[in-house]
């Protein structure tokens, strides 16, 4: 759970602020009836059910919906009262509190960068049904799903008061978004750090205008390969584009800020799910055949998402969990896996999965650092920090599912001061197996930063297990690497477990400013900086040290943080060192992108190198992070 800023509630459905943000496709005209026609006797009972509702108007206004979207993101009428807009109602969200209808005029201006769109937010469950002819009133509002996070707004009618003229219409012809006329550019430049909110849409150009274009409008996919598994939110990612780089597996690639994937969409359905109208549960690689149709609307934790009425069938193209490579006698196998808030609390199921990852998946390495391991009553705040209960739990699963019996280390946190779950306590925990490696022991670690002692090959830490400058300000609410001395064979190698500050505040790369700020960056600069200075000052004492750094460092293989961590060669990454198309341990927003890292010292030449795919491309997933594992000879 880490490049999501927070726990996050139902998507898209949950009002936070109203603040005071289109392109005419060839579409199917379809004429509106006479402004001023009296309500048929089969609408009769839905405006009886309105009665209590503003009175709806009963003539056209002088503004259509290409009107009030305009050519920029934000409306030339924000904070304004319509009255009588025209449009057909394309699509109905009665469920959650972000309830109302979608509408779209079918007749169209000449624009392309002037959506005929626009969803009007009720509140309380519409009364009006896709195929009917509306008159609506209301005022024109900009609302911002997460305005200080930055996201882009949606333009919306509020207040409504809405007349039914006839039911049963036609839909206007939905676009259809490809290859073909999504733009390969995703966003438009704006000065550092400014607003695009005022720039003029130019939906042939920029990926974001295209979308933003479309807001409100019935869109269609065709044949799109799921990029994103299923999640509990119901919802799931999809390739507009087939030209955005694909992953091994099926998804898409995240390689570099520069270019952002431009054909990812988030698909949801506008129905509440029931057994009777499921969603599908798809992994990533999956397709969905045939058309999935809805408008398209804009969220915080997907930016522009299909909000489907239509979706369309899933074909499952039977996605297998992958198994590394066993490892030989003489090689040291270390892996790296994020655990996802561990508690004893949790489910026996999940450290039943969890393990049979380690045993099966992993082939039970001879060292486990694990992440987001919590205290022995998970997210209770209460003072405790004991993990004891905890990874007692997970090394009897380990055993239960024919793994080795692990013994362990790890020092407790001091409470609240590492950040995650409130209670949580997270902290970083080594695994590993005694029959064959030993750890050496050195007191001092819960007490003090650890330090480097000795030269050549007397070098060793000053404290095993040992916090990297746990006092430092770079800590400040985050993980404090832990660092062991092992032994393996009789040769000394020093591991460092990590699990750096989490992306929480950062802007979206859909974000109304560009290029979004990355703010929580420069906290992990901070603690790479420090990390470095350290596995130099180790590799200083003596070259030849072996050094392995792993685990989530909620970061890029390309960010500023992993070149500090890097820096001067003191350590290698060696995701880089995998074909291109594998580069990934975690997919978010259908990025699939790299957020756990092992990294070597020059001494460590022979690293055998994988990560395993188990988790992030799958809808039934034991944590968000797929593990990784290295074997070396030391």
């Amino acid at each position: 759970m880490t490049t999501a800023p927070a726990p996050r509630p139902r998507r898209a459905l949950l009002r936070a602020a109203i603040l005071p943000a289109g392109l005419a496709a060839s579409l199917v005209l379809v004429p509106l009836p006479a402004a001023n026609a009296a309500p048929t006797a089969a609408n009769a009972a839905t405006n009886a059910a309105n009665a209590a509702a503003p009175a709806g108007p009963t003539e056209a206004g002088p503004l259509r919906i290409h009107d009030i979207q305009g050519t920029t993101r934000i409306s030339p009428q924000a904070g304004k009262p319509v009255t009588g807009v025209p449009g057909v109602v394309t699509g109905v969200r009665a469920y959650g509190s972000a309830k109302g209808f979608w509408m779209q005029d079918p007749n169209p201006d000449a624009d392309p960068a002037t959506s005929e769109g626009i969803f009007v937010y009720t509140g309380g469950n519409p009364t009006v049904k896709a195929g009917d002819s509306v008159l609506v009133s209301g005022k024109v509002t900009e609302y911002y799903p997460n305005f200080a996070g930055g996201s882009q707004s949606v333009t919306e009618l509020t207040g409504p008061a809405v007349t039914v003229l006839s039911s049963g219409n036609p839909l206007p012809a939905p676009v259809v978004v490809d290859t073909r006329n999504i733009p390969g550019t995703y966003v438009p430049p704006a000065p550092e750090g400014g607003s695009i909110d005022a720039l003029p849409l130019d939906p042939e150009k920029y990926a974001l205008d295209f979308y933003e274009s479309l807001e409100g409008m019935l869109v269609q996919v065709k044949d799109v390969r799921v990029i994103q598994a299923t999640d509990k939110y119901n919802e799931l990612w999809v390739a507009a584009d087939r030209q955005d780089q694909r992953s091994k597996r099926g998804g898409v690639l995240y390689e570099s800020y520069a270019e952002p994937n431009v054909g990812r969409l988030m698909v949801q359905q506008q129905a509440a799910v029931t057994p009777q109208q499921p969603f599908p549960v798809a992994n990533v690689g999956d397709v969905l055949t045939g058309t999935t149709t809805g408008p398209l609307d804009y969220n915080q934790f997907g930016g522009y998402t299909l909000v489907a009425g239509t979706l369309g069938t899933l074909q499952d193209n039977h996605l297998q969990r992958e198994v590394t490579a066993k490892a030989a006698d003489r090689e040291l196998a270390i892996a790296t896996y994020n655990v996802e808030n561990l508690a004893p609390g949790n489910p026996d199921a999940k450290f039943a999965e969890l393990a049979q990852g380690i045993v099966t998946n992993l082939r039970s390495p001879d060292i486990v650092a694990l992440e987001e391991i919590q205290d022995n009553n998970g997210a209770k705040n209460d003072g405790t920090v004991d993990a004891s209960q905890t990874v007692a739990k997970f090394i009897a699963a380990i055993k239960a599912a024919g793994g080795p019996a692990y013994d362990w280390r790890s020092i407790d946190p001091q409470d609240g001061k590492d950040g995650g779950e409130p209670g949580g306590n997270i902290r970083q925990v080594f695994l590993f197996n005694p029959q064959r490696v030993s750890f050496t022991d050195i007191p001092g670690g819960a007490a003090s930063a650890v330090d480097v002692a000795g030269s050549g090959a007397t070098t060793a830490l000053t404290a095993s297990p040992g916090r990297i400058a746990p006092t430092d300000d770079a800590w400040t609410n985050s993980r404090k690497p832990l660092v062991g001395q092992f032994s393996f064979r009789g040769k000394k190698v020093f591991v460092i477990a990590n699990h750096f500050n989490s992306k929480g505040g950062d802007q979206g790369i859909d974000s109304r400013f560009q290029a979004p700020t990355r703010s929580s960056e420069v906290q992990r600069v901070k603690q790479a900086t420090i990390e470095q200075a350290f596995v130099a000052k180790l590799l200083a004492a003596d070259k030849e040290a072996r050094v392995v750094s792993l685990g989530d460092f909620n970061d890029y293989q390309f960010s500023p943080a992993l070149a500090a961590l890097t820096k001067d060669g003191v350590l290698r990454d060696l995701v880089n060192e995998l074909p291109e198309t594998e580069q990934y341990s975690y997919v978010y927003q259908g990025n699939s992108q790299v957020l756990d890292h092992i990294l070597v010292s020059p001494e460590v030449g022979y690293a055998k190198y994988d990560v395993v795919h188990i988790n992030a491309e799958f809808a039934q997933q034991a944590s968000d992070h797929d593990p990784q594992v290295v074997r070396i000879k030391p």
